[in-house]
């Protein structure tokens, strides 16, 4: 049997950010799935997050946002170079893209970095030990291996018929389940009985 998991996600989003224990939940209790985190690029600077959406993600989660990061919602959303930095590393070295987008997360919205510029991404940099060529860290440019999950994530939102997002989507053989994050929010550890079922059909 071979099994993949896929997580279609935001790194600035903040329902990407209450669904990512659950694919933490789901790599620990299976090891040997395959994880595939793509980066869908939804925020380009364009787009401000409002203070409904961060209610609805808190009530419907067990996530608090704190005010460093409420703080710097006045200025919009850019995760292009975040997008760029995990596309680069899922390509080169992926058994470290889910600890850096933890890291990403825990920086954006736990201490409020906003992660728009190069700069803002000192700290991940050195806490990685990363080596990312120049062109990673341009915030007005996706590179070939974001452009490259952009394209992964356009088919495959064809297939399941929506660009919601987050999506976690598991793969079986040749079956695909859209898993319903929403029902495991607040409870990370039930999806994993969830994909026992799917695993076991």
């Amino acid at each position: 049997m071979v099994a993949e998991l896929f997580f279609i996600y935001d790194s600035h989003c903040p329902w990407s950010y209450t669904a990512t224990p659950l694919v933490k939940a789901i790599k620990q209790a299976f090891p040997d799935i395959e994880l595939h985190l793509w980066h869908c690029a939804r925020y380009e600077g364009d787009e401000q997050i409002g203070s409904k959406t961060l209610d609805q993600a808190e009530q419907d989660s067990n996530t608090v946002f704190t005010p460093e990061y409420k703080h710097q919602l006045k200025n919009a959303a850019d995760s292009t170079i975040a997008a760029n930095l995990l596309a680069w590393v899922a390509n080169k070295m992926p058994s470290d893209a889910l600890s850096l987008l933890s890291a990403i997360q825990k920086q954006h919205f736990e201490q409020g970095n906003p992660l728009k510029v190069a700069d803002d991404f000192d700290d991940i940099i050195t806490q990685f030990k990363l080596s990312a060529p120049a062109k990673v860290l341009k915030h007005d440019k996706f590179t070939k291996d974001a452009e490259f999950v952009l394209g992964y994530i356009e088919e495959i939102q064809e297939v399941i018929g929506t660009k919601a997002i987050p999506a976690l989507l598991l793969a079986v053989n040749d079956d695909l389940i859209l898993l319903n994050h929403n029902l495991y929010l607040k409870d990370p550890s039930a999806i994993v009985e969830a994909v026992k079922l799917e695993l076991a059909k």
